[in-house]
């Protein structure tokens, strides 16, 4: 008798086993099969792929995003006297309402700052994608460096750009490849701004 209580007690213990690997193996399975299923929070955070391309003969600006030109907005460049500088940089900060600093100057957020609504800091420092005070100088090599942008558009790149997007400003000698994005090169007639507006931007 005790040699088959012991062959009983042995059989339970090897069902009760068996039902907990049998367990094990079934949670394993549907945690697999979920695990599959694509995440909705996931599917509907979709990741754009966005650069900037600047072009400086053309006076012209380009979102390129996943790899197709989305919109192309006029620009201000830097004048002949303060050019933009040309290569690939990174956006580093992106500001609302900027004060502008210049030294012996501080301007507020409003009609008269030369930064208008929003800044794009580059990584080339001191330079940066802004509004203007001046809007008839977009178009023109008129700026001190920086690429200047009509309030409207500026805005609607800012709301479109993130920190570590790619900025690209291109020069005279890659005008031939720019041409495919920006077509034809303008004319340069009237490139510098009056004696007042000059007063206005002094300082970008």
């Amino acid at each position: 008798m005790p040699a088959a209580i012991k062959t009983q007690s042995g059989n339970r213990k090897a069902v009760r086993l068996i039902a907990v690997l049998f367990l094990i193996a079934s949670g394993a399975r549907r945690s697999g099969a979920q695990s599959t299923e694509p995440n909705p929070a996931a599917v509907r955070k979709i990741h754009h792929q966005r650069r900037v391309l600047v072009s400086i003969p053309h006076r012209k600006l380009a979102l390129i995003e996943d790899g197709a030109v989305k919109k192309v907005y006029p620009v201000a460049v830097g004048a002949a006297e303060s050019p933009s500088p040309t290569g690939i940089f990174q956006i580093n900060i992106r500001l609302e309402k900027p004060t502008y600093f210049h030294p012996g100057k501080v301007i507020p957020p409003g009609p008269d700052n030369p930064l208008g609504t929003r800044w794009i800091g580059l990584t080339a420092k001191g330079y940066g994608i802004h509004g203007t005070n001046v809007e008839t100088s977009i178009g023109k090599a008129a700026s001190h460096g920086c690429i200047r942008m009509h309030r409207h558009d500026l805005e609607q790149l800012f709301a479109l750009l993130k920190a570590g997007d790619e900025v690209e400003i291109l020069g005279d000698e890659d005008a031939t490849e720019l041409s495919r994005i920006f077509g034809e090169l303008p004319g340069t007639e009237d490139d510098v701004p009056s004696a007042p507006a000059v007063a206005a931007i002094a300082g970008q």
